[in-house]
């Protein structure tokens, strides 16, 4: 493999809490090793659109604590045609880059493949994504902040719920992962989590919450991994409407503020880990594979491994959340 002398940071998909911190620590760390960077905006669209800038330290200075990412993130059909990843190469050619190092989730990556293997050149990639759905990695960037975020929402909702007596039905995002879901299932005290890897039986649903009303509960909430397949929220709350009707039932949908705030120390500590790492891969001469952490190890896994399936859910913690919830 040639010397690489210059490094492209690209943030494609939608954004995670901790990007920023991620764009920090390869940009220092390129630097400190001799490395020009250069900054891609919005993606995989401006790597098309040669929307590329050199980046300095004094570039990335104050964003560790930053949202979002800095970089914008925008949709881009084009990359997926050959002739979008034709141009693509050509500013990278312009620009005389040497490698590239993406960060984002599965449809980055799954990009990055794609466009290393038509065109020979290095990518490395780091994941993030609130999903947490690449296998390899114990956690991805995001994830952490997002599941912090919905255990404060559910905590508050609960306030409401135990006033008025009421069942809440709780929509997270998750991309038919479910981690979200259940884990802040666990983590805020719910009652029961919804998940697409595992069939939901309405009826025992709702007796359950009917029997934990009658009990000593005061208030029940079910957390409701959004799913295309499964009609979300509001699908399970109107079955078990009609099921038992003197159930007060509501419906809370999270939505993208999820994706949104400040990232926990978790994730900017994985992600100055991964950015880092992301620099010593590609000084050890690998190419296309993702950053991940395995037991608390930077490890380096092959792009065809990260995309090839979703994580499974450990059920052990099904098991766990529904023993709590008696």
């Amino acid at each position: 493999m040639a010397e690489v002398k210059t490094i492209a940071i690209v943030t494609s998909g939608n954004d995670a809490p901790g990007m920023n911190s991620a764009i920090r620590a390869v940009t220092r760390s390129a630097i400190y090793n001799g490395l020009r960077v250069k900054a891609v905006y919005r993606g995989y669209k401006g790597l098309i659109d040669g929307e590329i800038v050199e980046f300095k330290t004094q570039n990335v200075s104050n964003i560790i604590q930053q949202g979002g990412t800095i970089l914008k993130s925008s949709p881009s059909k084009d990359f997926r045609s050959e002739e979008g990843r034709k141009k693509a190469f050509e500013n990278i050619q312009k620009e005389e880059i040497d490698a590239v190092i993406v960060i984002g989730g599965d449809g980055t990556i799954h990009g990055a493949r794609i466009f290393a293997q038509e065109y020979d050149i290095p990518c490395i990639a780091i994941p993030a994504t609130i999903d947490n759905n690449l296998c390899g990695t114990d956690t991805t960037i995001g994830y952490d902040t997002a599941l912090n975020t919905i255990m404060q929402c559910v905590d508050k909702i609960r306030d409401t719920a135990t006033s008025h007596e009421r069942l809440f039905f709780v929509e997270v995002m998750g991309d038919d992962a479910g981690f979200l879901a259940l884990n802040g299932a666990i983590a805020s005290g719910c009652e029961d989590a919804i998940i697409p890897s595992v069939p939901t039986d309405v009826n025992k649903l709702a007796t359950l919450i009917e029997s934990g009303f009658r009990k000593t509960k005061g208030s029940s909430i079910v957390l409701v991994a959004a799913s295309e397949d499964s009609g979300g929220a509001l699908y399970y709350a109107d079955e078990v409407k009609k099921a038992h009707p003197n159930i007060d039932v509501r419906i809370s949908i999270l939505g993208h503020l999820q994706r949104g705030g400040h990232p926990t120390a978790h994730d900017r500590i994985i992600a100055s880990r991964m950015g880092a790492a992301s620099i010593v891969a590609l000084m050890k001469g690998l190419r296309n594979v993702m950053i991940g952490i395995d037991n608390d190890e930077i490890v380096y896994v092959p792009f065809s491994r990260a995309v090839r399936e979703n994580r499974q859910i450990d059920h052990n913690l099904l098991d766990i959340l529904h023993n709590s919830a008696i």
